[in-house]
């Protein structure tokens, strides 16, 4: 039975995240899960390699399936992306790989962005799809707060109440924040993060660039490995899973 791995593209806005609810809520997983059954004629599992909550996008979240034929290339991809209009989703590629490839598993790095609209003006083309923070960031001072999160830390602090990882250890390789114009972008990368990490850390950056923190403030926030000393939690709007390294 070949295995097909799928880089996959979504508007996460009407979406109530990525996971199959046990209820008729739309999931991308299950728009997904959907379109192959349709293919295949038969119940297909879908596995992604992270679960984005609701409203969260993706320009290259990674997806295996187990399909009971083999077809010709190019075909899977094209029948997927038939069978989910209307959806706001994409399957950019869908390859047969080793059955022993797993998207979440296999991972070894994920990468995520943050846009961030540093604006007065409300949003008339990117709503939903950046966050729109009215007051001026001091984004040199967002990069030095960003400085004091990298490497490995118990993120507790940066972890939501319900996350169900066993360790809050994770290992932050990278925390940019660059600015062109209006435009802030975020960029972080770590070989996994734990439920709302990101927007966390977003959030308090954004109290950093307001001067409502300093630097020290986030040391001091990421040192109480206490979730009450998180500051503000970013929308879900501006969130990418951008790309899933193996």
């Amino acid at each position: 039975m070949p295995r097909y791995k799928m880089i996959i593209e979504y508007d996460g806005t009407p979406f109530s995240g990525w996971q199959v609810q046990t209820d008729a809520t739309l999931t991308v997983q299950g728009a997904l899960e959907r379109a192959a059954e349709a293919i295949c004629g038969e119940p297909i599992r879908v596995h992604g390699a992270g679960r984005t909550d609701a409203g969260v996008h993706a320009l290259g979240q990674v997806a295996h399936c187990d399909v009971p034929k083999i077809l010709v290339s190019g075909r899977f991809r094209d029948g997927m992306n038939a069978h989910l209009r209307p959806h706001p989703v994409a399957v950019l590629s869908a390859d047969v790989v080793a059955d022993d490839f797993e998207a979440r598993f296999s991972a070894v790095k994920r990468h995520y962005i943050y846009r961030i609209a540093n604006r007065r003006a409300n949003l008339a083309i990117g709503l939903n799809h950046v966050w729109r923070v009215p007051k001026p960031l001091d984004v040199a001072l967002m990069r030095e707060g960003a400085k004091r999160l990298l490497g490995r830390h118990d993120f507790t602090t940066f972890r939501d109440t319900e996350c169900q990882a066993k360790s809050p250890i994770r290992t932050l390789d990278q925390l940019d924040v660059d600015q062109d114009g209006e435009a802030v972008t975020i960029r972080t990368s770590a070989r996994s993060f734990l439920h709302s990490q990101v927007r966390s850390m977003v959030g308090s950056l954004v109290w950093v660039g307001h001067g409502r923190w300093t630097p020290d403030d986030m040391s001091a926030a990421l040192e109480a490995k206490n979730r009450a000393a998180c500051g503000i939690v970013a929308p879900p709007d501006g969130l990418y899973l951008a790309k899933v390294d193996y």
